[in-house]
C-alpha cells in the first residue's frame, strides 16, 4: 500500500506540492492539517487518548481527532472522514481558525502544519477505532485548560497551542 501523502502548503495555505507523509515529517515541511473539536450539550469536549502504537505522541490526550487532508478533499470532508475513522461517528462540522504552528519530537521527526480546527456537536459515545484511539472521555472545556497548565506532559503539542492561543475560538458555547 502506498504511504498517504500529505499536502505542502506555504504560509499562505496555498498548496505547492504533494509529498509522503513521513518525508513530510522527516525534513520538517510545512503541511495542511486539521484538528476536530466535538462538544456535547453540556459545552464538554470529547478527548480522545491516542493509541500506544502512534509513531508521535503515542498515549498522549488531545482533541477529538486529527490528521491531514487528501489532495482535492476540504478541510471538512477530511474531517468527517477522519472523525469516522477514529471515532466511528459522523456530524456537521464548521471551520473556525487555522494556524501554524512547529513541535519536533524525540524521535527525530517534526510536525510542521497549517492547521485547520473544524467544531462540532454530538451527545453520544464514539465507537473508536483501537488501532488508532486507546481511549477516550468527556471534559468540560474549562477543566481541560485547567489541566493542560497543571500537567501539560499528558497532552499533545498541537493540543496545547490551541488551548493557550485559541481558547476562545474553540469554546463554542459562550
Amino acid at each position: 500500500m502506498e504511504e498517504e501523502k500529505v499536502i505542502l502548503v506555504n504560509e499562505r495555505d496555498e498548496q505547492i506540492g504533494l509529498m509522503p507523509k513521513m518525508e513530510a515529517h522527516e525534513k520538517a515541511l510545512l503541511h495542511r492539517a486539521f484538528s476536530v473539536f466535538i462538544f456535547n450539550d453540556k459545552n464538554e469536549l470529547m478527548l480522545q487518548q491516542r493509541a500506544l502504537n502512534k509513531y508521535h505522541s503515542p498515549g498522549l490526550w488531545t482533541n477529538t481527532c486529527c490528521s491531514h487532508q487528501r489532495d482535492g478533499e476540504t478541510n471538512i470532508k477530511a474531517g468527517q472522514r477522519r472523525l469516522q475513522e477514529e471515532m466511528g461517528f459522523a456530524v456537521d462540522l464548521e471551520e473556525s481558525i487555522s494556524f501554524i504552528y512547529k513541535a519536533p519530537f524525540d524521535n527525530g521527526l517534526t510536525e510542521y502544519e497549517y492547521d485547520h480546527v473544524l467544531l462540532g456537536k454530538y451527545n453520544d459515545e464514539p465507537t473508536i477505532n483501537t488501532d488508532e484511539v486507546a481511549s477516550w472521555k468527556w471534559m468540560p472545556i474549562e477543566d481541560v485548560k485547567t489541566d493542560i497548565s497543571v500537567q501539560p506532559e499528558l497532552y499533545t503539542e498541537w493540543f496545547k497551542v490551541i488551548f493557550d492561543k485559541f481558547y476562545e475560538h474553540i469554546n463554542i458555547s459562550k
